[in-house]
């Protein structure tokens, strides 16, 4: 099932249980009561652009087609400059700015790479969405998974992208 299918009718999410232990209010306010937000904090557009990069990368693996360091590089560049320039309503750490951020994410792709290990796992899924239910629970909760991979002996291997 898409994902835009699961959200349309009602369901929790890990976020939305998430927001309602952190601070109840907060998912009463963008939850319930569906208030805009104030500002956007940088980090959340940062930590999506990232997962944008790693999708097409992975993407890119399933398809036989390897992204370099450059290719990730321009990618990361193109859509921080598509999710972030110019935008206002952004709020940025103290000594944080777009451009600030912009070498940052950089810098996290190329450590990250290289860190990479050279596996022989087969990429099964990439943004993969997954829906279930609890017996005692009347909507289903719903995700993504990041990434699922199968390795040489047929482990599946779930991963989930964090920023922070």
């Amino acid at each position: 099932m898409d994902l835009n299918e699961l959200r349309a009718k009602p369901h929790l999410s890990s976020s939305s249980i998430s927001d309602y232990i952190d601070c109840s209010m907060l998912y009463k306010f963008s939850r319930v009561d569906k208030l805009p937000r104030e500002f956007v904090p940088s980090t959340l557009e940062f930590g999506s652009v990232i997962h944008l990069v790693l999708a097409e990368f992975y993407q890119g693996k399933m398809d036989g087609n390897k992204m370099l360091l450059k290719d990730i590089h321009e990618s990361f560049k193109n859509h921080w400059h598509e999710r972030a320039k110019g935008r206002n309503d952004i709020q940025y750490a103290d000594g944080e700015d777009f451009d600030t951020m912009l070498n940052q994410g950089l810098g996290v792709l190329s450590v990250w790479l290289e860190n990479l290990t050279d596996d022989n796992f087969q990429v099964i899924a990439v943004e993969e969405p997954f829906s279930f239910e609890i017996d005692d629970l009347e909507v289903p909760i719903i995700g993504v998974t990041d990434l699922i991979e199968e390795d040489e002996v047929g482990t599946i291997v779930l991963t989930d992208f964090k920023t922070t």
